[in-house]
Order: C-alpha cells, then sequence, then structure tokens
C-alpha cells in the first residue's frame, strides 16, 4: 500500500513563490550567446601521438570542424535576425524595445555605427556579420597552432595566434620584443576561442579586404569560399603575400583530409 504524503500550504505557496520569480527573469538572449559545441567541452587530444601525418591531420580537422560550424551556424542566424529586422524597416512595421537591444548589442559587438540612419547600421552588419569558410578557418589554425601542438593551443585553446594587450591576459611570448606590451590570449574553451577569432575577422580593420572580398560573392550569388577569402588576409601575418600564398596551398594540399 502506497504512502500518500500530504503537502503543506506552505510548501505549495513556496512552490508558486519560486516559480513566479522563474517567469520574472529576463529572458536570455539567443542573439548575444557564444554557442557551445560538443567537441569543444572534449579535451585537446595530443596530437603528437600520430606517427601517421594523415591521421594527425584528420584528426585534427575533426577535432575542429564542428565548433567552426556551430559558429558558423550562430552567425546565420544573427544575420537572419538582422534581415528580418531590415525588412520590418524598410516596410515601416515597429520594431520592438527587446529587437532594438539586440541590435544595439550586435552593433557594438561587431563595432557598426548605431545612429539615426538604421539603413547604414543594417548595411554594416550585413558585410561583418557573416561566415568563415570551413577550409580557410582550418588551414589557419593548422598553420597558427603547428597542428595543433603548440602551448598556446594545449594550454589556452589559442589555435589562432590571437594577441591580447592587458597584462596577464595570456601567454607571454618567449620571443617578444623588450619594448613590446602584448601577450598571446588564453581561452578558457574552444567555443569561446573560435567565437573570438571569427569576430575578429569580422569586425578589424585589417580584414576589410576579406569582408569586401565575401560581400561581392554574396551580391554575385556565388559560394563564400576559401580561396577567395584568403586574399584579404595579408595583414593577419608579417609575412603578408607569402602568407597568402601558403594558406591557398594548405586548401589545395589539404582538401582531401578536411
Amino acid at each position: 500500500m502506497h504512502k500518500i504524503k500530504i503537502i503543506s500550504i506552505a510548501t505549495i505557496v513556496l512552490v508558486l513563490v519560486l516559480f513566479g520569480i522563474y517567469l520574472m527573469q529576463p529572458e536570455k538572449s539567443v542573439i548575444q550567446t557564444v554557442p557551445q559545441s560538443e567537441s569543444a567541452k572534449k579535451p585537446i587530444p595530443d596530437f603528437n601521438q600520430f606517427e601517421n601525418t594523415t591521421d594527425k591531420k584528420k584528426a585534427f580537422f575533426s577535432y575542429l570542424k564542428p565548433a567552426i560550424q556551430t559558429q558558423n551556424n550562430h552567425i546565420l542566424m544573427q544575420r537572419e535576425f538582422i534581415n528580418g529586422l531590415r525588412a520590418k524597416h524598410i516596410s515601416g512595421e515597429m520594431i520592438t524595445e527587446k529587437q532594438m537591444e539586440e541590435l544595439v548589442w550586435l552593433a557594438k559587438e561587431y563595432r557598426a555605427d548605431m545612429g539615426d540612419d538604421l539603413n547604414t547600421t543594417f548595411d554594416q552588419l550585413l558585410t561583418r556579420v557573416d561566415i568563415i569558410p570551413v577550409e580557410l578557418v582550418l588551414v589557419q589554425t593548422a598553420n597558427e597552432s603547428a597542428w595543433g601542438t603548440s602551448r598556446f593551443a594545449l594550454k589556452g585553446y589559442n589555435f589562432f595566434g590571437l594577441w591580447c594587450f592587458e597584462k596577464g591576459c595570456g601567454f607571454v611570448p618567449r620571443r617578444r620584443n623588450e619594448d613590446a606590451e602584448h601577450e598571446v590570449a588564453k581561452f578558457n574553451n574552444l567555443s569561446r576561442a573560435m567565437y573570438t577569432y571569427m569576430r575578429n575577422l569580422n569586425r578589424h580593420d585589417a580584414y576589410r579586404e576579406l569582408r569586401s572580398i565575401r560581400k561581392q560573392l554574396r551580391s554575385k550569388m556565388e559560394p563564400i569560399s576559401a580561396v577567395a577569402l584568403s586574399e584579404g588576409l595579408t595583414k593577419y601575418s608579417e609575412r603578408g603575400d607569402d602568407y597568402v600564398i601558403e594558406l591557398k596551398q594548405m586548401i589545395r594540399v589539404n582538401r582531401k583530409h578536411m
């Protein structure tokens, strides 16, 4: 025979109060979330364990690819949101307060102008809020992290050679010039690192050419290819054009492993 538990009125009231508090919590913004991929939660593999070069490359690409796709999907969602607001603005439909808050956040996040002319804001955002081809990210991470074996990648998820400029924000490079103050950025997880890297390409003035190439491809309804966008990365490395040539060669050689 089952015993019947008697719930007190005080308990019921407490549950209702807690539920009411939950309902009153502000809705979490999807736009402002850094999405987490499943692979990003896993420990970084020891890529030095692979004696076979092909196996090493495949393992490296397999580890990073889901994180790239997750961030690109999130960017496409943000882009769809911007297009939706632009359509509302053009048609004269009212933009809600919540939607405007999201738009202001996006403008700040991607360093777009947020003034009285929303058309300018939308145009700048749609130039900046867009995907980075998977192949390009894969070869850049391989190049910058020595195929995932650098200490910056292994200890700080920095597969991208990203710098930071506050003391203690990352690793002090062993070969840093005496008058230099930069550090190599350190991240808590791969998702945050991947998000920061893509945001850097999408908003930094140094990569304006990359965004211009991508915008042209969009306008012509052509694929956003890794080879095409690599032309806009001459300022990513001190090697300039030689760096771009190397990336293109890496794309060609490694495409079958991606």
